[in-house]
């Protein structure tokens, strides 16, 4: 289970991009983060796997208050919270089985790495990963030689590779086709249940938030404001979430104040 409480991200002086934000993921769910650009959707993943340092508050994976890691502890805690981005992260000039690959690197040695001496059980699990998925045919092939979608499995693949508690997923389609978006946005929705492992995106796309996950949290200015079932994301809730403005927010800050 993901529970985060009270979360702050500030840079610098000025206002903080995530407000005192509580959130809690648990089970196999598929929940997406929607919101206007700056709403804050990004920082959150970011704080989650600690590629962006919180300011206060408290970020709990399964026991692990992951805030107070550092060093060795932290790169073990990571090893843990799968990652996909948006323009794939993958080495062009390697293969898809040694971009899979990478995703246990911080199980293995470093020679072992360097010397791409794989184990056996992890080359065993990476085709039967890539199989699912539709790639396992690549597996010898460069990663500049694949189109957007089959480079997103790639992503997907190395991921699950690190046999994560959890999955982000940060704009996963925003880089594809409209068709391709969906496979990608049924591909995790799919291996959320498969694999009983509970997946956080963020996405821009509503129609494929509202079709393809169990349930939506809307951002606005830092907070969340919409915590619902797809089927409760209405206009006006809609409304809400993307047509709000910095005064208004303001204005409820001040209202929680008095």
């Amino acid at each position: 289970m993901l529970e985060i409480k009270d979360l702050v991200k500030r840079y610098g002086g000025g206002d903080p991009v995530l407000k005192n934000l509580d959130l809690t993921i648990e089970g196999e769910s598929v929940v997406s983060i929607i919101g206007s650009s700056g709403a804050g959707k990004s920082t959150l993943l970011r704080c989650i796997n600690r590629l962006v340092e919180p300011t206060s508050g408290s970020i709990e994976l399964n026991g692990t208050e992951l805030t107070r890691l550092r060093g060795r502890n932290l790169r073990a805690a990571r090893r843990k919270i799968g990652m996909v981005f948006q323009g794939f992260n993958l080495v062009d000039r390697l293969t898809v089985m040694e971009n899979v690959q990478s995703g246990r690197l911080g199980y293995i040695s470093t020679w072992a790495a360097i010397l791409r001496r794989y184990p056996k059980e992890d080359i065993r699990r990476a085709y039967e990963l890539m199989e699912r998925v539709g790639i396992a045919h690549y597996a010898n092939t460069r990663a500049d030689q694949l189109s957007g979608g089959e480079r997103q499995r790639v992503g997907v693949v190395r991921a699950l590779m690190q046999n994560p508690d959890i999955l982000l997923a940060d704009e996963p389609t925003a880089s594809l086709d409209p068709k391709t978006s969906e496979q990608i946005m049924g591909l995790l929705r799919d291996l959320a249940g498969e694999l009983k492992l509970p997946v956080l995106i963020n996405i821009h796309n509503v129609a494929e938030a509202k079709e393809y996950t169990d349930r939506i949290v809307g951002m606005r200015y830092g907070r969340i404001i919409f915590d619902h079932k797809p089927a409760r994301l209405d206009q006006e809730e809609m409304d809400r979430i993307y047509s709000g403005s910095p005064h208004a927010d303001r204005n409820e800050n001040l209202r929680e104040a008095s």
